[in-house]
């Protein structure tokens, strides 16, 4: 029999967050060693649990929920979602324009493919989160990576921006509050990009799952809420703010000129409704998560796990020589430098992989989210404070040989 290859519309697709570290790391915990996984954003291996009003209403709805339901989603739930758009600001969204998928993953893959044709073009911010590089090459799009400036604490370059649209730009993906770099963006700045696709006719895509997991008492802006002239779709789910990675439960809000996107959304719903809806149960949760006490607040507050965690892990990386790092404003990560001075890479993923074999600590290499350099890499810090410390600890020591290899072989 010949060789069955995989399609190539996966050539350029990367998700390092789970790949062929994480491959080795399943690998060595099979022959019996413990893995520090400081590598993804779930949860609850760290004990971060679901509010457990969400885990009730869920159990109660269970003998309603063998059966299919709409294809946009149960009608509490998008209810739901539609007021809290309201308390956002956003203005003129109906429960029409509210779609539940299985995670805001599987909307931001239905939004691209409704959207690009092949070489249509769209804008993605690097670093980025992965998904959203993938999702439009396996589009048929072609993702055109925009410049998030880390002497800027990480804002989008919007000079960058506007010089990279062309004839086959279709839209631009904002990632606010931003996963990998933590950095919460102004209010200012989402008016200019708003104002970038106003010019150039560009659809938004904007993923805001991480708009309550905020620091230090910085406040979010929902973009959709800044325009009612741009078309903006925005993605969020329970995964994050309410522990329920596993409970697959996200929603997509279109707001904006939709009578101006009639074929878009009818290529919308076309797709909702060959997917024939998303996990019932999951879609439960949504109504009491929403409009429930929000605990992430206890979490992120001055004491609270989250925020103790996040110091910790700033405090640690950044005294390791040759480190540095934008402290993050809000989500769940942060986006460290090495300095290739101290540090002289030349294949972050090889390096990360030493990383790991070294001292059993699962990091992702910057190029993991698609950004053009060997010097970066992202840290979770979900794991508890002395897991913390052993994680950061190794990573030293692991720095300081190599800090002192190039040394002598200088």
């Amino acid at each position: 029999m010949k060789p069955i290859h995989k399609s190539a519309k996966l050539n350029n697709v990367l998700y390092d967050v789970r790949g062929p570290i994480v491959d080795a790391a399943k690998q060595m915990e099979d022959e019996g060693q413990k893995i520090i996984k400081l590598n993804i954003g779930n949860m609850a291996p760290f004990g971060f649990d679901a509010p457990e009003e969400i885990q009730q209403d869920m159990i109660r709805n269970l003998p309603n929920s063998a059966g299919y339901s709409d294809s946009k989603g149960i009608f509490a739930a998008r209810k739901a979602v539609m007021h809290y758009t309201q308390q956002l600001g956003i203005e003129g969204v109906t429960l029409d324009d509210i779609y539940l998928g299985n995670g805001a993953s599987e909307l931001i893959c239905m939004a691209t493919n409704a959207l690009l044709n092949d070489g249509d073009e769209l804008l993605v911010p690097t670093p980025d989160y992965p998904l959203w590089t993938a999702a439009t090459s396996l589009s048929g799009g072609s993702p055109v990576h925009y410049r998030c400036d880390e002497d800027a604490g990480w804002l989008p370059d919007l000079q960058d921006m506007r010089a990279k649209i062309t004839p086959r730009t279709r839209g631009i993906v904002v990632i606010n509050p931003n996963n990998p770099t933590g950095v919460l963006y102004p209010v200012e700045l989402l008016q200019g990009i708003v104002q970038i696709a106003r010019e150039n006719n560009l659809v938004l895509m904007v993923d805001e799952v991480y708009d309550k997991v905020l620091y230090d008492g910085v406040r979010f802006t929902s973009m959709a809420s800044l325009c009612t002239d741009v078309l903006t779709l925005t993605f969020n789910s329970l995964s994050k703010a309410y522990r329920s990675c596993g409970y697959r439960a996200g929603w997509m809000v279109v707001s904006g000129p939709k009578q101006d996107a009639r074929d878009y959304i009818e290529g919308l719903n076309m797709l909702a409704n060959l997917k024939l809806g998303s996990n019932v149960p999951g879609q439960w949760a949504i109504q009491t998560a929403l409009g429930g006490y929000q605990s992430i607040n206890d979490l992120v507050k001055e004491g609270g796990r989250l925020r103790r965690q996040r110091d910790l892990a700033y405090e640690l990386i950044t005294q390791i020589p040759g480190v540095t790092c934008v402290k993050p404003q809000a989500a769940l990560y942060m986006f460290p430098r090495l300095d290739p001075e101290v540090y002289p890479i030349a294949d972050d993923r090889q390096f990360f992989m030493e990383v790991l074999r070294a001292t059993r600590v699962m990091l992702v290499q910057g190029s993991g989210f698609n950004y053009p350099d060997n010097q970066h890499f992202r840290i979770v810090f979900l794991p508890h404070e002395d897991d913390l410390r052993e994680a950061v600890a190794r990573l030293a020591g692991f720095l300081a040989a190599y800090r002192q290899r190039h040394a002598k072989a200088a």
